[in-house]
C-alpha cells in the first residue's frame, strides 16, 4: 500500500512540473499574442510583422502540440492511476471541444504560413483571442478534474504513511 501511495505521490509530481511548464508556454504564447494585437499599421514594417507573427504561429503550435501529445495523455494516465471514474467521464466533453478550438488555431496557422494579408490579421488575431479565451478555460477544467482534484487523495494518503 505505502508503495502505491508513493507512485501515486510520484506520478502526480511529476504531472505538476509538465503542467507547470506548459502553463509557462501559454503564458508566453499570450505575451507574443499581445504584441501582435498592438501592431495597428503594419505598411512602414511589413516583413518585420510577417516574421512576428511566424513566430508567433511557431509557439502556438507548439503550445497545442505538446497539449494533445503529451499533457493530455498524462492527465489520462493520472485519471486512470487514481481510478477517477467521475474525470475519466468528463475528459471525452472536453477534449472534443477542446479539438474544435485545435481545428480553428491550425486553420489560423495554415492561413499565415501562406498568406501575408496583414489587414486581415487584426480581425483574425481577435477571433483567435476568443478561440484562446475558449480553449484555455476548456485545458484548465481537464486539469482540475483530472489533476487538481487528486490532491486531496494524496494529502490523505500522506498522513496514513
Amino acid at each position: 500500500m505505502v508503495k502505491d501511495n508513493r507512485k501515486l505521490q510520484s506520478h502526480w509530481s511529476n504531472v505538476s512540473k509538465i503542467i507547470e511548464r506548459w502553463l509557462e508556454e501559454r503564458r508566453e504564447l499570450l505575451a507574443k499574442y499581445c504584441d501582435l494585437t498592438e501592431v495597428i499599421d503594419v505598411s512602414d514594417n511589413a516583413v518585420k510583422h510577417v516574421g512576428e507573427l511566424q513566430e508567433f504561429c511557431e509557439l502556438m503550435v507548439d503550445y497545442i502540440s505538446v497539449g494533445h501529445f503529451e499533457i493530455f495523455d498524462q492527465l489520462h494516465k493520472e485519471g486512470q492511476l487514481f481510478e477517477d471514474a467521475s474525470g475519466l467521464d468528463k475528459e471525452p466533453n472536453l477534449l472534443e471541444k477542446i479539438q474544435t478550438t485545435t481545428e480553428y488555431i491550425l486553420d489560423f496557422n495554415d492561413k499565415y504560413l501562406s498568406s501575408h494579408d496583414l489587414d486581415a490579421r487584426i480581425i483574425d488575431l481577435a477571433s483567435l483571442g476568443e478561440i484562446f479565451a475558449q480553449r484555455f478555460g476548456l485545458e484548465d477544467q481537464l486539469i482540475d478534474v483530472l489533476h487538481s482534484s487528486h490532491v486531496g487523495t494524496l494529502l490523505g494518503e500522506k498522513e496514513l504513511i
